[in-house]
């Protein structure tokens, strides 16, 4: 249950990571403020839009760093089922009865009987 906790927040972290960086100006983009189009296109004035993106995505990658180093602490700490009862998994419960061994044959097969060897000096 923690375990799935934690991963949906990590989750939901990084897409808002994703969304924060696609929001942020790149530098090239303080060229045209010395030409006034700077402070008329952000919410927040000429330089809040860049600390507050700069301070959250800071944070978010904080965030970030602490799931993943949770979720690889849980990973470790997770304990195998002992019996597939626990383990909730759906596999069939029955099995099919195991072959019958082979019985085993009280007498040796017969080999091929094979042509007599020619004693030298006869000729047929």
């Amino acid at each position: 249950m923690l375990h799935t906790i934690v991963l949906v927040t990590h989750v939901l972290i990084a897409a808002l990571i994703v969304a924060l960086v696609l929001l942020q100006r790149g530098k090239g983009a303080d060229a045209g403020t010395g030409f006034g189009a700077g402070a008329s296109g952000t919410v927040f004035g000429a330089r809040g839009s860049a600390t507050f993106f700069s301070r959250a995505t800071a944070v978010l990658a904080t965030l970030f760093f602490v799931t993943s180093l949770a979720l690889a602490y849980l990973a470790t700490q997770r304990a195998a089922p002992a019996s597939l009862l626990q383990s909730g998994s759906t596999a069939p419960t029955s099995q099919p009865a195991p072959a019958a061994p082979p019985q085993p044959a009280n007498e040796l097969p017969a080999l091929p009987s094979a042509p007599a060897p020619e004693q030298p000096g006869e000729n047929k």
